[in-house]
C-alpha cells in the first residue's frame, strides 16, 4: 500500500508544478487533423464497397458465361445397345 501513496504524491507533485504552455492554434490544428482521419476512412470504405460491388459483378457475369453448375458436355458417345 505504500507504493500506491507513493505515487498519488508523485502525481500530485507532478499536477502542481509548472504547465507547459499550450499552442494558440492547437484545437484547430486538432479540427483539420480529425478531418482529413474522417475523409481517408471514408474514402477508403467507399472504394472498399466499389471494388466488392466490381468483383460481385464480375463474378456474375463470369457464372452465367460459364454456367459452372452444369455437367460437362461428355467426351465420348455412349455405346448403341439395343438397336
Amino acid at each position: 500500500m505504500s507504493g500506491t501513496g507513493r505515487k498519488e504524491d508523485e502525481v500530485r507533485r507532478m499536477l502542481e508544478g509548472p504547465h507547459p504552455q499550450v499552442p494558440a492554434d492547437l484545437a484547430e490544428r486538432a479540427a483539420e487533423l480529425g478531418g482529413r482521419v474522417l475523409r481517408r476512412r471514408r474514402s477508403l470504405r467507399l472504394l472498399g464497397l466499389l471494388a466488392l460491388i466490381a468483383a460481385v459483378a464480375v463474378f456474375a457475369v463470369w457464372a452465367v458465361t460459364v454456367q459452372p453448375w452444369q455437367p460437362p458436355p461428355a467426351e465420348t458417345t455412349p455405346p448403341l445397345v439395343g438397336w
